[in-house]
């Protein structure tokens, strides 16, 4: 399932009045409802009469629509706005305790378990660090953690949750040499469904997605996406991973690779020609602090959290920097990006010092012929990944993929 799943994307769809009303809050909303809600996810808050106008739904229409949602709490009123005439407007928003979701980040060193509201605010979060990511211990924390937080809830809010999302590299078999890990296994993952496995073991639908899309995708949804229509996306984890979202929709390509990022080819500092993943990903300064004999596990602890390593953290910055700088120069040949957006799982400060290297680097390039767009600090950060393997079930409930809000009448 992904984030640009759904109805047609084409055409604004007729209206349709769904019978059953708000019987049950769980099952999946009419296209109608979802598009309701969805303009009001994105703009923050809406009246019926900025709905109609944007949707091109009659006032009679949403005011139907309107008046089941809130009454089966998914809009909460806001503040009335009084204007230069006529009576006040009421601006309606998403109630943030009316759904929940849990996201599962895997990770090469760490995995991730969060609840999420129906805003994207993360309400618990569960972190376990590893040598390596194996299948049975990693479904045992899911489950596991999934039974420790439901414990935390009311057993009125565990009705309220529509699923769990799962976001993951893919083909992590690949990975061994890398995350230092033994062949054999790492290759348990080849016969793995994990989706499935998971499936088998909750009442919650599962969803799965590739972890550098999810990550987009939380930046489309909570993020940049309501600033740009179209921007190639990086994420620095332990491995480099990105999308590509163009129209205000994530663009997945022919094989669902489309803006994997990490084997594009750039020159390192002897000038020989190695894959970006090689240069900037979480693992080459992790590798640089075990030369210069220091522990590296502060950086596994918590992403958000980062003790200042000194020169190998510069070192690494520097020559991510320089690395980046180069792929953004390859992506904006190829498409007229409105901007590059860099999040990683990493603190702020360093979010800005790599923006900043990057931006450095850029400027000592040939840039003849080529426009380079704004470069701009993710904003979701270091659980990016999660968040959008939390967002997973809310789009398939809830709501409308932001492909069909670009289309939106203004």
């Amino acid at each position: 399932m992904s984030l640009t799943d759904g109805p047609d994307r084409g055409a604004m769809q007729p209206e349709v009045i769904d019978p059953s009303g708000g019987a049950n809050q769980t099952r999946v909303r009419a296209y109608n409802e979802r598009l309701v809600m969805s303009l009001v996810r994105r703009h923050g808050g809406l009246s019926k009469a900025d709905i109609a106008r944007r949707s091109g739904l009659s006032a009679q229409t949403v005011s139907v629509i309107m008046r089941a949602l809130e009454s089966d709490g998914l809009l909460v009123r806001g503040e009335p706005v009084r204007g230069r005439v006529g009576q006040p407007s009421t601006p309606m928003r998403l109630n943030p305790d009316a759904v929940f979701s849990f996201g599962v980040k895997i990770g090469r060193r760490s995995a991730d378990l969060v609840l999420m509201d129906f805003v994207g605010n993360i309400r618990l979060h569960l972190h376990q660090i590893h040598a390596y990511p194996l299948p049975g211990e990693l479904v045992d924390f899911i489950i596991g953690g999934i039974e420790k937080l439901e414990q935390q809830l009311s057993p009125d809010e565990r009705k309220r949750i529509a699923g769990v999302g799962i976001a993951t590299p893919f083909e992590l078999w690949n990975w061994a040499e890398e995350v230092g890990a033994p062949r054999d296994e790492m290759n348990r993952w080849r016969d793995v469904d994990l989706q499935a496995i998971v499936s088998q073991r909750t009442r919650h639908p599962v969803f799965l997605q590739n972890d550098g899309t999810s990550a987009c995708g939380a930046e489309l949804a909570f993020g940049v996406g309501a600033s740009y229509p179209d921007f190639v996306y990086f994420y620095i984890g332990s491995f480099i991973g990105g999308g590509v979202v163009i129209n205000s929709a994530l663009f997945s390509g022919r094989t669902g690779a489309a803006g994997a990022v990490g084997p594009l080819p750039v020159s390192g500092k002897d000038g020989k020609t190695v894959q970006l993943l090689k240069i900037a990903s979480v693992f080459v300064l992790e590798n640089l602090l075990r030369e210069r004999g220091i522990d590296p596990k502060p950086l596994w602890y918590s992403a958000d959290d980062w003790i200042d390593f000194g020169e190998p953290l510069t070192v690494w910055i520097d020559d991510s920097g320089a690395a980046l700088a180069q792929a953004v120069v390859s992506a904006v040949s190829i498409v007229d990006f409105s901007a590059v957006v860099i999040d990683g799982g990493f603190p702020p400060w360093v979010r800005a010092r790599l923006l900043t290297a990057t931006r450095k680097a850029l400027h000592e390039l040939d840039l003849q012929g080529v426009t380079i767009p704004e470069l701009v600090e993710g904003m979701v950060g270091s659980h990016a990944r999660a968040i959008g393997g939390a967002s997973l079930p809310l789009f398939s409930r809830y709501l409308l993929d932001t492909n069909v809000l670009f289309k939106e009448l203004s």
